[in-house]
């Protein structure tokens, strides 16, 4: 019988432990996508306690508190960070089977050394010990991320944001970088007018010009774009349900922007046509530059109406969509590519019943000019633990090449997150150990070494050329 958590987890063979050990572990991440806040990089903050770094923000462990019966207090409410701590800690030994479960001790394991199993017996140790490390620079938000060997983070911006953390940072010469993400969604969302048309004149501040038309638009979106480029940011995202690709002329664009700015309601057409006109505004930008777009596809968010109400979004009432992928995605990236304005491109995938239809997908818009040009990303949200990694990972090996995959990002507010590289090491060094093992690929520990390192880290490093 195996340890549990020992320095073999996950890795059912000594192939796979050879090839985790000599070959992937000690690569440095490159962590393209995640919903770090910048102001704590930049200047480097230190967090009170655990509950700060840990629980503020983790919508996946507050659907795990609230299953086992916590009152909202305790999870989002007024509560103290010691009490809230204290439910967590009731919790966990009942998240056996649940990534969570892995996540919390690796975390206690990888920054804070600690081995014990998180319950009440040991929660009071627990959170004594770790806060006390959480006041030394070691374990400050930069020292963190070091801890890790991070070194490259992408944080998710909006178009206004002023980067000025992002700016502050880059004038030290530290040993990681931090770069902003371009997220447009708000600008395109035309199913709550009220908030678009503030999101508009929030962006005629910030650019200081009048917005009264389309062009006007465009062009005031397109200069936060040139100036997001000038401080650093190469990469876009969308976090969308689907992709929109109706059909449209400029005319019927600009007309319905003029009824938007008017206050006017739009038909649900014109809201599809709208938000199908702005993914390609915004996608033959990125081709212009050469930054990667993702996007983010398949979420059914804030299905609790009532909790929407009380607490807001992304507190843990999204789920899993059985939204019609293929052919407007299909459609989409045809009309990039068609015009030859299809830049790099990576697609996440929230509903595995879709998996082998991205996987071949991205296979009709690989034209051979850059290695994996189109990318399945890695198992996202939902899926990215053993059961949905291993899913994504063999739906791209059957019909792409995982090869080529760009590999893992924590997608996370956390900054206790980043053992999730690892977590998507050791199941990869596993599936390509056991194929060994069994004769299904080649004995050949130095090639498939390789693949493993490039998939880790190296084809993340050429594809971002970050």
């Amino acid at each position: 019988m195996k340890a549990f958590l020992d320095e073999n987890f996950l890795l059912n063979s000594k192939t796979a432990e050879v090839l985790y050990h000599n070959y992937s572990k000690q690569l440095p991440i490159i962590d393209y996508h995640n919903h770090l806040i910048p102001e704590q990089i930049a200047n480097d903050i230190k967090f009170e306690n655990i509950s700060q770094v840990w629980l503020h923000g983790d919508h996946y462990k507050w659907r795990a508190m609230r299953a086992n019966g916590v009152n909202e207090r305790y999870i989002t409410g007024d509560a103290s960070d010691e009490e809230k701590f204290m439910k967590w800690a009731e919790t966990v030994p009942y998240t056996l089977r649940n990534p969570l479960h892995h996540w919390t001790h690796l975390e206690l394991q990888r920054y804070f050394g600690i081995t014990d199993l998180l319950s009440p017996k040991t929660a009071a140790k627990i959170y004594a010990d770790t806060g006390q490390l959480l006041q030394q620079d070691s374990h400050s938000v930069r020292g963190l991320l070091k801890m890790m060997n991070v070194e490259v983070v992408c944080t998710t911006d909006d178009p206004i944001d002023s980067l000025e953390f992002h700016q502050q940072f880059a004038g030290e010469n530290e040993s990681f970088k931090m770069l902003p993400a371009f997220r447009p969604d708000k600008a395109m969302n035309a199913d709550d007018l009220v908030a678009l048309n503030q999101y508009i004149d929030k962006l005629e501040e910030v650019c200081n010009v009048t917005i009264h038309s389309l062009g006007d638009y465009l062009r005031a979106l397109k200069a936060r774009h040139d100036f997001f480029a000038a401080n650093g940011c190469s990469v876009s995202d969308h976090g969308l349900e689907q992709i929109y690709a109706e059909d449209y002329t400029e005319q019927e664009i600009a007309s319905i922007f003029d009824k938007i700015r008017s206050k006017k309601e739009i038909s649900f057409d014109e809201n599809l046509k709208f938000k199908s006109a702005m993914l390609i505004y915004f996608a033959e930008w990125d081709h212009e530059k050469g930054w990667v777009q993702q996007y983010h596809l398949g979420a059914l968010r804030n299905n609790n109406a009532r909790m929407h109400r009380l607490i807001g979004p992304d507190t843990g009432w999204d789920s899993i969509g059985d939204f019609s992928q293929a052919r407007a995605l299909s459609k989409f990236l045809n009309k990039l590519d068609n015009q030859d304005k299809l830049t790099k491109t990576i697609l996440y995938n929230l509903n595995p019943a879709d998996n082998e239809l991205i996987a071949t997908m991205i296979g009709n818009f690989n034209d051979g000019s850059i290695k994996g040009k189109i990318q399945f990303g890695s198992a996202w949200w939902f899926l990215d633990q053993k059961d949905g990694m291993t899913k994504q990972i063999n739906a791209l090996s059957n019909m792409g090449l995982l090869s080529r995959l760009v590999g893992m990002l924590t997608d996370s507010r956390s900054f206790l997150s980043f053992p999730r590289h690892e977590y998507f090491r050791r199941l990869l060094c596993d599936i390509f150990g056991q194929d060994i093992e069994r004769g299904e690929i080649p004995n050949d520990i130095e090639w498939v070494g390789k693949i493993v390192q490039d998939i880790s880290y190296n084809n993340a490093r050429e594809y971002f050329e970050f």
